[in-house]
């Protein structure tokens, strides 16, 4: 159990702060949802989980098979319903992963990042899009 404690700053912004290390983060409702769009908001908050959690899957796998890993770059976009109810209906990742990966480090790769504990948590309603570009 990790103690997280959240704070309603007002207009409609949040501040969370992680209790084993005090790392403070500020969330914001967006712009389209009456907010002022300065930070994260929480569901931009979920699709970075998704990307970070895929990433640092792949690090464990990479860091216990000597994969260099350093460097890869996500690109995360996230989409919301255009109708009520409002929530996240698609996430689309794009990896930039090593060129010099072998096949097999790849497929190895891939596999580790749509096993993360935040892929199999969320919603099987949410559509996810990940591709993996080796250059």
């Amino acid at each position: 159990m990790v103690p997280i404690t959240v704070t309603y700053l007002g207009d409609l912004r949040c501040e969370a702060v992680h209790g084993p290390s005090g790392v403070r983060l500020i969330t914001d409702a967006p712009v389209d949802n009456q907010g002022k769009g300065e930070s994260f908001s929480p569901t931009d908050l979920l699709a970075t989980a998704y990307a970070t959690c895929m990433t640092t899957i792949m690090g464990i796998v990479a860091k216990r098979d000597g994969i260099a890993l350093q460097g890869v770059q996500i690109a995360v976009e996230k989409h919301m319903t255009a109708a009520p109810p409002r929530k996240v209906a698609r996430i689309v990742l794009r990896f930039a992963m090593p060129a010099a990966l072998t096949p097999d480090q790849r497929a190895k790769l891939e596999k580790a990042a749509h096993s993360c504990p935040v892929a199999l948590s969320v919603s099987p309603d949410v559509t996810i899009e990940a591709s993996f570009a080796y250059a």
